[in-house]
């Protein structure tokens, strides 16, 4: 049964902004949002949709368990299409550029000057902000868990998606999970009562959407073909970057073997580089592709440098942005039918379970490792949902707890 079109249907008219309020939003969440891909999606929930509710809860759930599926970085591509959502195609240029810029000239900086984050002033910065990133995703959990698993049967599909997720770790188990929350939204929340799938009107036609698909194909197929009649040391890397942003799923840290292959066993950058690069990247914000820019700068062959990191950065980042402008015209519509909002329903719910197994692996893992991180997480938890502090004011003050633990002599 087709989606009504008539003044029933549930359309919600979302309000317009502009480029600029785009920029300064995302620009905020640049220089905030450390922690991950993950602990991104929390942030971008809590500034994007609770705070200036530019999208509702469902609807971001949706771009979430979309870009999910979608090669490329995720949290990137969630950013991208909520800034198109806001302020059309230069809102998503604005909402791309100020999350990346900050993390990617930081990385460009560690690539031309100096090592950075040593000793223990260095080491317990960047443990507070791994320490942060457990109660910005343990929050948007919580929120999240409220919205979209209000009764059993949902609760049930967000637990199998953790068991899923757990039993398959990566993306594999990623996808998996959402594709059996959609199976199983479709069997068991028919009867769950819901309004209809909102409109959310991104600004891309039909046929821009197949150009845009139609172009990725073209890019992934004849940029070698072009690198290698050209012999061109610059076409050779904007197709290597390009095919590392094309074929990893989930974003973040899995497309570090990739960019390895890539990089690494050809000559272009040295082992010690590339681990010291992957270090550095993991002390700043914004997304972990913009490690492509530190790979750029420090290739041996040339272009290297400034330039080297602009094509690095842009090539990583373009395949997952022509997939999702690609994909926004058809899965509008299709999410406004019955059975796809029923569907929706069990992959949001699957999308709950997913957030749920990564507080645990890898965000808590790898920041919970004695009993006072664990007290400094809760409060930092407590001041976002309790006190309603704002995130930077949480990032800046865990940072400095956890440099001040770090100096604390031992027991």
């Amino acid at each position: 049964m087709p989606p009504s079109s008539g003044p029933s249907a549930s359309t919600t008219i979302l309000t317009r902004g502009t480029p600029s309020e785009v920029f300064l939003a995302f620009l905020k969440l640049g220089l905030t949002a450390f922690g991950g891909p993950i602990a991104h999606l929390g942030y971008f929930r809590d500034e994007l949709v609770v705070r200036r509710k530019w999208i509702d809860e469902a609807g971001y759930a949706d771009l979430v368990a979309l870009c999910q599926f979608l090669p490329g970085p995720a949290s990137s591509q969630v950013g991208f299409a909520l800034g198109l959502l806001r302020g059309g195609p230069l809102g998503a240029l604005a909402a791309w550029v100020a999350f990346t810029l900050p993390s990617a000239l930081l990385l460009l900086a560690f690539a031309l000057a100096a090592t950075a984050f040593d000793g223990p002033v260095g080491l317990g910065l960047l443990h507070g902000l791994k320490i942060v990133a457990v109660a910005v995703v343990a929050q948007a959990v919580w929120g999240m868990a409220r919205s979209l698993t209000p009764d059993r049967s949902r609760a049930a599909i967000a637990l199998a998606a953790v068991v899923i997720t757990v039993a398959a770790a990566g993306s594999v188990g990623q996808v998996a999970a959402i594709a059996v929350g959609a199976v199983a939204g479709l069997l068991l929340c028919r009867n769950h009562a819901s309004a209809p799938a909102s409109h959310l009107p991104f600004p891309v036609s039909r046929r821009i959407g197949l150009g845009c698909l139609l172009l990725f194909l073209l890019l992934l197929a004849g940029l070698p073909v072009l690198a290698a009649l050209a012999q061109s040391q610059g076409l050779s890397l904007i197709g290597a970057f390009f095919r590392a942003g094309a074929l990893v799923f989930g974003g973040g840290h899995v497309v570090l073997p990739l960019l390895q292959a890539e990089v690494v066993a050809p000559g272009w950058v040295s082992e010690a580089a590339f681990l010291a690069g992957y270090g550095a990247a993991q002390a700043v914000p914004g997304p972990l592709f913009t490690f492509a820019a530190y790979l750029g700068a420090v290739m041996g062959p040339q272009p290297n440098g400034i330039l080297g990191a602009a094509l690095g950065l842009v090539a990583i980042f373009v395949p997952g942005f022509l997939l999702l402008v690609g994909v926004l015209p058809f899965w509008d519509r299709l999410r406004r039918y019955p059975l796809a909002q029923t569907a929706m329903r069990g992959a949001n719910a699957a999308v709950v379970g997913i957030l749920a197994a990564a507080l645990y692996d890898p965000v808590w893992t790898s920041a919970i490792l004695a009993p006072h991180d664990f007290a400094l997480a809760l409060a930092a938890f407590l001041l976002l949902v309790v006190w309603k502090t704002p995130p930077w004011i949480v990032v800046a003050l865990t940072a400095a707890a956890g440099v001040g633990l770090a100096l604390l002599p031992p027991l």
